[in-house]
């Protein structure tokens, strides 16, 4: 496996697209403020729920509304912590089921979509471009389509009301199977086929060679899949109150009418601090993604 491992350290630095340097000082100074601009705009939504957050019950409701604090104030959040601490399931079960189904999933959905895709693209199989526009048609569908199917599968197979029935429909999506196929057809076919001639299975090839190649878009799906996941409440399938997700709990609290818009808000922050966490960890290898696979 020496001259196998060598041989991919040089494919890696071969694959990796070279960065394209503008000899217009101005345009870069251009580019800059309009890239500026625009996240400015992209995080104002964001820094709007702060705020809103903070807000006190009578700049909640101003018309026309502020998107600035006057007197800001922590009674929100205090208020977000009586309601969950008053219920009576635990708020830490709610956290544990949120954090345990998340972790699962999202770990199982990157392990499974990776071992297709690498199947899709360096396996010899047939109907393998027929396979492929199946799971691109499948794009096209959002989840709200497949809800009545997916909940007689998981009624005929018995796992209505636990975590399986959230874990296992997001084992394998399509658009991780397109993200992972598309790069992985851009590793080059002799760096395999060098790792099979020096006695690597197909399975150590996989983890060994093609896995460390392909983790910006491993890490880019872990991103994509914990935001969904996270966000997920599975009233659909799930119906016993001790193994409720987290956005449940606080969709019940926030239910309270005009009073708990302020608590609403607290909780949407709260909600929202994790997927963007994680993010910020692997931001650098979305941008690798994107561009190997082929995504304008």
């Amino acid at each position: 496996m020496a001259t196998a491992k060598s041989k991919f350290h040089l494919a890696r630095r071969c694959i990796r697209p070279t960065p394209r340097v503008s000899r217009s000082v101005s345009g870069n100074i251009l580019i800059f403020l309009l890239l500026a601009l625009v996240g400015c705009f992209m995080v104002l939504p964001f820094v709007y729920s702060i705020l809103q957050s903070f807000k006190p019950m009578n700049e909640l409701f101003l018309f026309p509304p502020r998107f600035y604090v006057t007197s800001p104030t922590w009674n929100n959040y205090f208020m977000l912590t009586q309601q969950v601490n008053s219920t009576w399931v635990p708020f830490t079960r709610y956290l544990f089921n949120s954090i345990f189904v998340t972790i699962c999933a999202t770990v199982g959905q990157v392990f499974f979509c990776s071992m297709g895709a690498f199947v899709l693209s360096k396996g010899r199989i047939r109907n393998r471009n027929f396979i492929f526009s199946v799971i691109v048609t499948m794009l096209l569908f959002t989840g709200e389509t497949t809800t009545i199917p997916r909940y007689l599968i998981m009624s005929f197979l018995g796992i209505i009301n636990t975590y399986l029935a959230i874990i296992l429909p997001a084992l394998a999506t399509p658009l991780g199977l397109f993200l992972m196929k598309q790069f992985m057809d851009g590793i080059p076919n002799s760096l395999l086929e060098s790792a099979r001639m020096d006695g690597a299975s197909p399975l150590r090839t996989y983890w060994s060679i093609v896995m460390p190649i392909a983790r910006p878009v491993w890490l880019t799906l872990t991103i994509f899949s914990f935001q969904t996941i996270w966000s997920q409440e599975g009233l659909e399938y799930i119906y016993n109150e001790s193994i409720k997700m987290l956005p449940t709990l606080f969709r019940q609290i926030s239910a309270g009418g005009i009073a708990r818009a302020g608590v609403a808000a607290a909780a949407a922050v709260v909600m929202v601090i994790p997927p963007i966490t994680v993010f910020i960890v692997s931001q650098s290898k979305v941008i690798d993604t994107m561009a190997y696979s082929g995504i304008k």
